[in-house]
């Protein structure tokens, strides 16, 4: 295994990675910024106001995105075990 394999290797693995991130990470980023300028125009302090939303939105994005990143961690590892004899020799 050569020393670019191991780097294209790392390079998907880093790109499937983010990819299935993405989804949860942008829906908690902008959810974060809605329930926080509310709480800054209210001056409304509750914890709950801010982790209950956030929660909720999190998990119908993964009923949501849900498949689809089972989908892409399916490919990465199909793709990932038919190539091991190319990567042993």
């Amino acid at each position: 295994m050569t020393p670019e394999n191991v780097m294209d290797l790392a390079h998907h693995m880093l790109m499937v990675t983010a990819m299935i991130a993405a989804p949860l990470l942008l829906i908690a980023l902008i959810a974060g910024l809605i329930i926080g300028m509310f709480q800054a125009a209210t001056q409304i302090n509750e914890s709950t106001l801010s982790f209950i939303p956030k929660l909720l939105l999190l998990v119908l994005t993964l009923f949501a995105a849900g498949p689809w990143m089972l989908r892409v961690l399916i490919d990465f590892t199909h793709d990932l075990y038919t190539s091991i004899p190319a990567v042993i020799g």
